[in-house]
């Protein structure tokens, strides 16, 4: 699979969904892109505060550690077609047709961003997406923000409330919004 997603960048193809992000809120929703059969990517630098987490009071799960949540969540979603790359993005830009996502080592075209990189909002400043006076990014019910076909997850988007279950709701949000658009 990322041989054949790196063929397509290489040849200038964009996917459907680029996922900034791999905590809760940016694994939920590439799990919902992928297994919707939108050709999926997620970003991730493993650097997510869920490492510190342990969940006992997420539907389903009676306890487990945030580490083992997170490789079962990527397991699923790499399971259902997505992508997962691991390296850190440096810019997030519109362009003709979508938006260019740059890592130290490439661009990657992509309809739709969804972003989910807990308190850090910078990519979202930096893609002049509107802010509250609360400092957090404003955001639709569905996750949308002011730059169309870019969504802001999980903590982005909420001055309180970070919790696991609460993200993972955002990303599948975000999704189900650009699946009614597809």
């Amino acid at each position: 699979m990322v041989k054949r997603m790196y063929e397509r960048w290489l040849r200038g193809d964009m996917v459907d969904v680029a996922v900034v992000g791999g905590g809760p809120a940016g694994l939920s929703a590439a799990l919902y892109a992928a297994k919707n059969d939108l050709e999926t990517v997620v970003f991730d630098t493993d650097e997510t505060w869920m490492h510190k987490a342990h969940l006992f009071n997420y539907p389903a799960v009676r306890s487990i550690s945030g580490d083992e949540f997170l490789a079962v969540a990527r397991g699923q979603t790499r399971d259902r077609g997505a992508t997962l790359v691991e390296e850190a993005v440096t810019d997030v830009a519109e362009a003709d047709d979508g938006f260019v996502v740059s890592t130290a080592e490439d661009d990657y075209e992509a309809s739709y961003v969804v972003l989910a990189t807990g308190g850090d909002r910078s990519l979202a400043d930096d893609l002049g997406c509107e802010f509250t006076d609360e400092d957090v990014v404003d955001v639709t019910l569905d996750m949308e923000t002011s730059v169309e076909n870019v969504y802001a997850t999980g903590a982005m988007g909420r001055p309180e409330k970070w919790q696991a279950v609460i993200s993972a709701g955002d990303g599948a949000a975000a999704v189900l919004d650009v699946l009614s658009k597809e």
